[in-house]
């Protein structure tokens, strides 16, 4: 268009068409401009959703470490320098990206962030890194540096992942000149542009605290489920074998984990509080000859909510191998009136059957007998030996009536002293002290003999105005005498006790 001679006319059609191009360049300028400007926006809005997912990820860890310190506690302290370093580099590009916004009248106008004039200045000045730009590279650095510190060799790809995003060594550009990190990516490029860049590292940081996180818990979980953990339990169908009778039972993996610890865990009501290896060590009494059940909970915490995992299981307790049998036979004794607990068993047979008059089962080898007439009942017992044989024992046991009880005033029995004012307001009660069962008993009525006066006979258990009268006409010296005292037995009145013995009141 430039070469020869050429007309006016020409010139002119020439002109009009530089013109037309440099307003297509300018206006496809904008439209880039613009484009750097929503992306920013999308990768600021992308950074909000990120924090908040973080957020809930620290949260939930440090919950889990709170739960379960031995296995979480240092995840979480890793977690928590990871956090420091990302919030560190994160602030200082916030605080960057503020300066650059300062002297924009309109940041939503991105045609009008057009000039690198700021960054230029503040990163790089008479050809060398200014102290600005070199303290955003120190953090970079840090972050990057402190990351492979923190993780070491356990998550690699994490890592190098980290190492790749914020890599800051120096660039050779498509003309083969070596330039620095700062001055390739941020030197002579339009204000939107490197504010996007800027938004690009801070998703950067979100992207490798999730990273870094999911890593850890993942890395946890594998731990947990590794085969390493299991080892092989041996479960017998019963605790107990006969000479000549075959093992039977199964082999199951269970998994020992040496970091997890419950909060709590009860055994048969009593908790336990000796933990190794992950499993409560259980120490108490085995009981008496019989089948006995273990019954309890684990409890862990899980989300902050208590999770109970129960215990079920049974043995044993049979008698020692050659030991001596020794029994008092004139204390095979039931009481008339009262349900006497009863422990039958044969050892080494779970299933038994057990019959006499008046024997009701409760629970495993736990039965109560309660005898009604006659001088003695007998209790047969039969079961099956694994082998098919059948056993058969029995045993008579004396019924005897429930012994007459004590009367007793004010809680005392026998002789008592005091005064006929004390006596007029006492209660007359009746006691069965050393008795095998603690009987309630309710006194029903009772005759009181004053000298000098006629027997009172009292309804209840307190004196009635008669009674009182008669006490008080009593001389110091003189004894009062409480006899024919009757009561009832709480909880069954159909039984008939037999009258207490008297009380002597001696008035001061």
């Amino acid at each position: 268009m430039a070469s020869g001679k050429l007309s006016p006319r020409q010139k002119m059609i020439n002109l009009m068409y530089l013109v037309f191009i440099a307003m297509l360049a300018m206006n496809m300028s904008k439209e880039v401009l613009s484009a750097f400007g929503f992306l920013n926006e999308k990768l600021e809005k992308s950074i909000v959703t990120a924090t908040e997912k973080n957020t809930m990820a620290y949260e939930g860890l440090a919950g889990k470490a709170s739960e379960q310190a031995e296995k979480y506690k240092v995840l979480n302290e890793k977690a928590d320098s990871i956090k420091v370093l990302s919030v560190d580099l994160f602030d200082h590009i916030e605080s960057i990206k503020k300066l650059i916004r300062e002297d924009v009248e309109d940041p939503t106008n991105y045609e009008s962030m057009d000039k690198p004039d700021f960054l230029d200045v503040y990163f790089f000045r008479k050809g060398k890194i200014t102290p600005e730009g070199q303290l955003f590279l120190d953090k970079m650095a840090a972050l990057k540096n402190g990351v492979a510190s923190i993780l070491g060799d356990r998550y690699p790809a994490v890592t190098e992942s980290v190492n790749q995003r914020f890599n800051t060594d120096d660039v050779t550009d498509r003309e083969g000149v070596k330039k620095s990190w700062i001055e390739y990516n941020f030197i002579g490029f339009p204000a939107i542009a490197s504010l996007t860049k800027l938004s690009q590292i801070q998703t950067d940081i979100k992207i490798t605290e999730s990273e870094i996180l999911s890593a850890m818990l993942q890395g946890q979980l594998q731990s947990d489920v590794s085969m390493k953990n299991y080892k092989a339990i041996v479960i017998p169908d019963k605790t107990a074998f006969f000479q000549g009778e075959n093992f039977t039972g199964k082999v199951v993996l269970g998994r020992y984990d040496a970091s997890l610890k419950p909060s709590q865990v009860v055994v048969n009501g009593r908790e336990i509080t000796k933990i190794e290896n992950g499993g409560a060590l259980l120490e108490f009494p085995s009981g008496s000859v019989g089948d006995r059940e273990i019954k309890g909970k684990f409890v862990f915490m899980e989300n902050g909510k208590p999770v109970e995992i129960p215990i079920e299981s049974s043995y044993a307790v049979i008698p020692k191998p050659n030991s001596a049998v020794i029994s008092a036979d004139k204390m095979n004794v039931v009481y008339r009136g009262v349900p006497n607990p009863m422990t039958i068993s044969i050892p080494g047979i779970p299933n038994i059957n057990a019959t006499g008059v008046g024997l009701k089962k409760i629970r495993g080898a736990q039965y109560v007998m309660t005898p009604g007439s006659g001088r003695e009942v007998l209790i047969k017992v039969s079961g099956k030996l694994p082998d098919g044989t059948p056993v058969n024992f029995k045993q008579k046991f004396r019924i005897k009536d429930i012994p007459s009880p004590r009367g007793t005033i004010r809680k005392q029995e026998g002789y008592v002293k005091m005064p006929k004012t004390s006596l007029a307001n006492a209660t007359v009660g009746a006691a069965l002290p050393d008795f095998d069962f603690d009987l309630k008993l309710k006194t029903t009525s009772f005759t009181v003999k004053v000298p000098g006066q006629s027997a009172v006979v009292v309804r209840g258990s307190r004196m009635n105005a008669q009674a009182k009268k008669a006490i008080s006409k009593a001389r110091r010296g003189d004894v009062i005498t409480i006899f024919d005292i009757k009561s009832s037995l709480i909880g069954n009145n159909s039984y008939k006790i037999k009258p207490a013995s008297a009380v002597s009141i001696e008035i001061q």
